[in-house]
């Protein structure tokens, strides 16, 4: 196996990896909120309900973060795909001209920096919003037991 399978077997690993966790942390949110909501079935409306609800919105905005990053990713992706199509010489739409062909892959060099920077934030911050609404969640049931004694 050469090294340059090597490296490529490696970069498919690794991002398999990634999608496993977004996928994971997109389903861990969406049982969450099924969760709460159906522990929270039945209950008066009242303040007490303010950390689950906050809860909530965490998680689904966690889940919206989520999709934005798979959204992200495949985009970072297609434009590293472009790229190394532009830098081999096979790109559908390559130009003819060495100087275009230059700026072309500046621009998209600069494009897939900017897409991968979005799909990090949005991967980080679905993680911590994740986080902060199990944090809202546990925060509502001692609530409730503190309330309840």
């Amino acid at each position: 196996m050469s090294l340059d399978d090597t490296i490529s077997n490696l970069y498919k690993a690794h991002q398999a990896g990634q999608e496993k966790y977004t996928y994971f942390l997109l389903a861990a949110a969406g049982a969450a909120i099924g969760f709460a909501v159906q522990k929270t079935e039945g209950l008066t409306l009242s303040w007490w309900l303010l950390p689950v609800a906050l809860a909530i919105i965490c998680w689904g905005i966690s889940f919206h973060f989520g999709c934005k990053n798979v959204i992200w990713v495949q985009t970072s992706l297609m434009a590293n795909f472009n790229l190394l199509q532009l830098h081999q010489g096979s790109h559908p739409d390559q130009p003819p001209h060495p100087q275009f062909v230059l700026a072309a892959i500046q621009g998209v060099e600069s494009a897939l920096e900017k897409n991968v920077n979005k799909a990090q934030f949005y991967g980080i911050w679905q993680f911590r919003l994740l986080v902060a609404g199990a944090v809202f969640f546990i925060v509502w049931r001692v609530t409730e037991m503190v309330r309840i004694s």
